[in-house]
């Protein structure tokens, strides 16, 4: 019975309230996101890319590390990002964590398992998706983790199970303007391993919106290698 009245109302439901472009708001047909125009703005991570942190370069070169990666010891093994931090996806990162738009973390989801099939990610058996987490005073003030939000719906399409392993003991200024070094002191001792949790051997997928410099998936990382992780990767929707 319950599928004979899907069949009746989806329709129904499509005629009074038709698909809209999560990216511009237009009109589309059913069975998509985004329409073609804002499809076609999404720029994806390509190679060539720094094989560490997937800043993207042109020209045709192997795989290769970026100047800013070179000589750097990072805790994570690689930062995998789906795409640039521009156009419709930017808006869209934008709009769910400051106009809480949080059906948006669906459309988000959707592109950042895509990631999954990249060649440093794919393949790799993973034991636990691990979403970097706010600090409880921003998470009361947001009441929400873009970051969980975005592991969930990745947990969903591919099986992972999420892992709530960390947890952010102080609260840090915006990292917004600051570079590398800086958001390093900024984020030194922020992060903690929740208590109970047990990571041990664990092959681990950090995962959050946009990375920028690094610095907090590397402090992430640190905490969950010190904690006793077999390794960790970092999975964000774009590369600011």
């Amino acid at each position: 019975m319950r599928s004979v009245l899907s069949r009746i109302l989806e329709p129904l439901g499509s005629l009074f309230f038709p698909a809209h472009c999560a990216g511009c708001g237009r009109s589309i047909g059913e069975g998509g996101d985004l329409c073609d125009a804002c499809l076609e703005k999404i720029e994806y991570v390509r190679a060539p890319r720094c094989e560490v942190c997937s800043q993207p370069f042109s020209g045709q070169m192997a795989e290769f590390t970026c100047p800013n990666c070179r000589g750097e010891a990072f805790s994570f093994d690689c930062a995998v990002a789906v795409t640039l931090s521009r156009g419709p996806v930017r808006d869209m990162v934008h709009r769910l964590k400051y106009a809480r738009e949080l059906w948006l973390a669906r459309v988000l989801g959707g592109i950042l398992v895509r990631g999954l099939r990249d060649g440093r990610l794919e393949g790799m058996a993973f034991d636990g998706i691990v979403p970097v987490p706010l600090h409880p005073r921003r998470l009361r003030e947001r009441e929400f983790n873009q970051a969980a939000l975005l592991a969930s719906e990745l947990a969903r399409a591919s099986g992972i199970p999420v892992i709530e392993a960390l947890a952010r003991r102080r609260y840090t200024t915006t990292q917004t303007r600051l570079d590398r070094n800086a958001r390093r002191q900024n984020l030194r001792d922020a992060f903690i391993l929740r208590k109970n949790a047990d990571v041990t051997d664990n092959n681990l997928l950090l995962v959050d919106d946009v990375l920028t410099t690094g610095s907090t998936l590397d402090a992430c990382a640190a905490v969950l290698l010190e904690a006793g992780a077999g390794s960790v990767r970092a999975l964000t929707v774009a590369r600011g």
